[in-house]
């Protein structure tokens, strides 16, 4: 048999559910070819600094059942081997001290940009391919593909909003779901439509930089108009990202938002969930409504769950197909399967011009998918200022004129996407 280099595999970024299985069908399918697999502990964090002591061997026995589980077999981690060209060099030198030619990436955004420019870098020494992996669902796949681990995190979070949604109502209170997404709403939108939650909110559908008050009067808003319908309870799923483009001034007088030393804002460590509930019950108070609010993240409990089988089979594929790549002289690319059909997408066609970067898909906020979840949702409508009686009910309910209710929240419909028109010609 021909005598290949070794092959090396490593996890970047968040954990997702699924990266096991990748592991274990890329090891498999290797070692039948007679290659040595090494899995890289902990991401990049140790190559870069040029220690190569934190591998391990994988064999066929070792992996052949660890799909069933979550989490990373070879653990993960953040490490960024592109902040500094001679990290970027210790990895190479590196992988090479550890007689790797062929390096599967198994991540997110991040972690594919740091596959490419490896890549780039090793000058054909080093033959990459990259896995996408993320529960916020974000690479820029179709529209139709999603990226391992979205649905079994998605699974998962609909399972804990239910029980939300029974105990909000139960008790007569509303719960600020905040569901992970830094740059996209997909998995916020997926567990809120899936769910019925009573309404959800993606960076997507605002103007950017977002005003803190526009959240926080479509959140007031919701509340007034399930209030005027008989009920006091109700879910809102926040995606995490709305607050990395509220405008930072908004968040300067908050006292529930970190600093650092130096007194600026920690953005990164906002509790975006916590804030809202307290600026929202003060709109509400002001109004003379009163709502008991509880804020949940979630996340953590989705990030390392066991995945369903459609991840299982799914990521089984994307893991043969990386290795099979590789053996056959691949390079260079990002491994999908759509519509059945592995297709490989070439690093050079994920790059964003403007940013240099590997491109995000957002969420699709004209999108059929997108209108039918807004119809769904309970929150001011065009057709709440359009139609008299509505317009008195929601006045009455927040204890203001017509004129002023108007004034105080019709400007959150200006961005309303249109209705859903079905062509049946």
């Amino acid at each position: 048999m021909e005598q290949h280099n070794n092959l090396a595999i490593l996890v970047g970024g968040g954990p997702a559910p699924g990266i096991n299985s990748v592991i274990g069908a890329a090891t498999i399918r290797a070692r039948l070819e007679g290659l040595e697999v090494l899995g890289i502990r902990d991401g990049f964090e140790w190559l870069m600094r040029g220690d190569i002591d934190h591998v391990m061997p994988l064999s066929i026995d070792a992996t052949s059942r660890i799909h069933f589980r979550g989490g990373s077999y070879i653990g993960i981690s953040r490490a960024n081997p592109t902040s500094d060209p001679d990290l970027l060099d210790n990895t190479i030198s590196s992988l090479l001290r550890l007689n790797v030619s062929q390096l599967i990436t198994i991540g997110g955004d991040d972690t594919a940009y740091s596959a490419m420019r490896l890549e780039a870098r090793a000058g054909g020494s080093i033959r990459v391919v990259h896995v996408p992996k993320t529960i916020d669902n974000d690479l820029d796949l179709p529209s139709y593909v999603d990226t391992f681990g979205y649905q079994t995190a998605r699974h998962h979070g609909v399972e804990i909003v239910k029980n939300l949604m029974v105990d909000a109502k139960t008790t007569s209170r509303w719960y600020f779901v905040v569901a992970m997404g830094r740059k996209a709403g997909h998995l916020a939108l997926g567990i809120g439509k899936a769910a019925g939650a009573t309404l959800t909110l993606i960076t997507e559908e605002f103007e950017t930089p977002i005003r803190l008050k526009t959240i926080v009067d479509n959140l007031v808003a919701a509340i007034i108009k399930r209030i005027s319908y008989g009920r006091r309870d109700g879910v809102a799923v926040i995606a995490e990202g709305v607050v990395l483009d509220v405008a930072p001034g908004d968040l300067e007088g908050l006292h529930e938002v970190e600093r650092d030393a130096h007194g600026h804002l920690r953005i990164a460590e906002v509790n975006i969930g916590e804030i809202l509930k307290s600026q929202v019950t003060s709109r509400l108070k002001a109004l003379g409504i009163k709502a008991a609010i509880a804020a949940k993240n979630i996340g953590y409990e989705l990030r390392c769950a066991d995945p369903i089988p459609f991840d299982m089979e799914y990521t089984r594929d994307l893991g043969y197909c990386a290795a099979k790549y590789l053996i056959a002289n691949g390079n260079a690319a990002m491994i999908s399967i759509q519509g059945g059909r592995f297709v490989p997408i070439p690093f050079s066609d994920m790059i964003d011009a403007q940013t240099g970067r590997t491109r995000i898909r957002l969420v699709d906020v004209a999108s059929t998918r997108y209108a039918i979840a807004r119809r769904y949702m309970i929150r001011v409508r065009r057709d709440d200022f359009d139609e008299p009686h509505e317009l008195a009910k929601l006045a009455a309910t927040a204890r203001m004129s017509q004129d002023d209710f108007r004034r105080e929240f019709e400007y959150l419909v200006a961005n309303e996407p249109p209705g859903l028109a079905i062509d049946i010609t």
